[in-house]
């Protein structure tokens, strides 16, 4: 029996990723894996069984990496409008230095294989908001929503700005840069909508 590498297999995991959003998900497969990572095909079935287990395992590594940096610095004492400003400022943070794993996760998300993750996997990050949306209504700072409309109004505005960002260009074609300054402006008006 072969052992593992843990470099090799970094570089498969990371060689998969850029090939999955390159190709997406159909046109992706393990033996071009194999001639990008510069491997034999045998070697790959020493990490994954397949494809779907190397998809799978690839939507847990980068979705749980999310959560981590989501709640980086976060201080569930803090005002719900410092803690979602935070929460900005990490995801912002996070998908502008790993585009790639950025654009593999929304793939992933729009996929068949997210319903092969079990909830367990993500229960913590879930918990996580809950307590912070609840303890946020429970002090008067957000007004009771349903989920999708708390979501809606809360992150897509700041994925829409990474969006420009990564484009380099806004809707009308102009030159689009990212600043704090812009984000902050944009948040701002988020919470107007979101305080009672």
């Amino acid at each position: 029996m072969r052992l593992r590498d843990e470099q090799k297999e970094q570089l498969v995991r990371t060689k998969a990723l850029e090939l999955l959003v390159e190709e997406g998900f159909n046109g992706f497969s393990m033996h071009k894996l194999a001639k990008a990572a510069n491997v034999s095909p045998a070697t790959l079935y020493i990490y994954f069984q397949n494809k779907e287990d190397l998809i799978v395992q690839l939507g847990i590594e980068v979705g749980l990496k999310i959560h981590v940096v989501t709640f980086e610095g976060f201080d569930y004492e803090a005002s719900f409008e410092d803690g979602l400003w935070m929460q900005w400022k990490n995801r912002a943070k996070y998908v502008l230095e790993n585009p790639i794993a950025a654009a593999f996760i929304e793939q992933f998300r729009n996929s068949p294989y997210k319903k092969k993750l079990g909830d367990e996997y993500f229960q913590e990050f879930r918990n996580n908001m809950t307590k912070f949306l609840k303890r946020a209504i429970e002090k008067g700072e957000l007004i009771p929503l349903p989920k999708e409309v708390f979501w809606t109004l809360a992150f897509a505005p700041l994925y829409q700005l990474i969006h420009f960002a990564q484009d380099g260009h806004n809707m009308a074609g102009e030159p689009f840069v990212l600043t704090e300054e812009i984000m902050r402006m944009t948040f701002n008006q988020v919470i107007k909508s979101l305080k009672p």
